[in-house]
């Protein structure tokens, strides 16, 4: 089983990643190979709706988001991490979200999503619910914990203070692993779900 963790921070060695690696070694310990990528210090610019990734299978822009593509086809689970900025996430991370998610036609169905928010104090709770909004529409499981999966630090470092919410991601880390190898044994027995033909509407007709 593999996990792709999207680390949406900028800082090196920072809070946010000091959040992933608590839950890498849950994965690792647990047989489960990751590959972590951060994106919050690439120059990724947000999606301008032309239309191209419809007929060429990937975004119109050739950077880190087409990179990203055929590791979260492959992998069983995304872990999405970001700083909370305002109240809401890294703005590269959420471009990167939008542009990987839009531009990739492969089934996500059943792949297992958790995110996490790091802040110094406020807005996690609202960061949480905007990350888990891309699992949500993608037919994708959302792991959850023993509470909502934020961590808090502000100063680089700060992070290894928070007992609780180094605990909390690690009882994400094994609780993904838990629905992801739960699945696995389910689309043996069973497969996917059936799907009907999609029907879009635009709330009039």
């Amino acid at each position: 089983m593999k996990v792709l963790m999207l680390n949406g921070s900028p800082r090196v060695g920072g809070n946010t990643s000091i959040a992933l690696d608590e839950m890498d070694k849950v994965f690792q310990a647990e047989g489960v190979e990751t590959e972590i990528v951060r994106v919050g210090n690439q120059a990724i610019r947000g999606c301008i709706a032309c239309g191209n990734c419809a007929k060429n299978g990937k975004c119109v822009f050739d950077d880190e988001v087409n990179k990203l593509a055929p590791v979260f086809e492959e992998s069983d689970g995304l872990v999405v991490a970001s700083p909370v900025y305002y109240a809401s996430a890294n703005a590269t991370l959420i471009a990167c979200l939008d542009r990987l998610f839009y531009s990739t036609g492969f089934d996500k169905t059943m792949k297992v999503g958790a995110s996490v928010a790091v802040a110094r104090r406020g807005g996690c709770s609202a960061t949480y619910d905007e990350l888990n909004k891309y699992f949500g529409i993608s037919g994708m499981p959302i792991a959850t914990s023993q509470y909502w999966n934020s961590v808090h630090g502000r100063e680089k470092g700060e992070a290894v203070q928070d007992e609780e919410g180094l605990q909390t991601v690690r009882a994400l880390a094994r609780n993904m692993v838990f629905l992801m190898k739960s699945i696995a044994l389910g689309k043996e027995k069973y497969g996917l779900p059936e799907k009907e033909p999609k029907v879009s509407t635009h709330f009039i007709r």
